[in-house]
């Protein structure tokens, strides 16, 4: 039941603006989990949540990631491993030396990039789905600085 609840936590967590734990309390109320805010609050520290300004000008709560070392490691792979970056539809093709495309779709969920839902990879090319069209110039801009 808690991997399930936490699970909730965060597909909640992506597609409201929560600003509190009431709030989270509530929605996981409506979404059939029967919680206690005590129960939210060990929720919130197990999955290392916290409160960040949203482009509304709120605060809500994300999933935290720190950038280190294995996020350093992964985007000198993304470095030295891509060899172009184009975009198709809602849709950045990256092509990588072979084999490699699995350590660059990691570099770039790694990244936590806003904007993108999510990527595929195959031997050499990495798929990275994103959100909206218009969306795309920011995102290929962003990899092109990377590289």
């Amino acid at each position: 039941m808690r991997y399930s609840r936490q699970s909730m936590v965060l597909e909640l967590i992506k597609t409201h603006e929560i600003e509190t734990q009431e709030m989270l309390c509530k929605l996981l109320r409506e979404s059939g989990y029967d919680v206690t805010q005590a129960t939210v609050s060990r929720d919130i520290k197990e999955l290392q949540l916290v409160k960040t300004m949203s482009p509304t000008g709120k605060y809500k709560y994300v999933q935290h990631r720190e950038e280190g070392p294995i996020t350093n490691r992964f985007v000198k792979i993304f470095k030295e491993t891509i060899l172009s970056v184009e975009a198709a539809g809602n849709i950045i093709v990256v092509k990588t030396l072979s084999g490699c495309a699995n350590a660059a779709a990691e570099a770039i969920d790694s990244l936590n990039m806003e904007n993108i839902v999510g990527s595929v990879a195959g031997d050499n090319t990495v798929l990275a789905v994103v959100n909206d069209t218009k969306n795309i110039p920011e995102l290929l801009n962003r990899f092109k600085e990377l590289l």
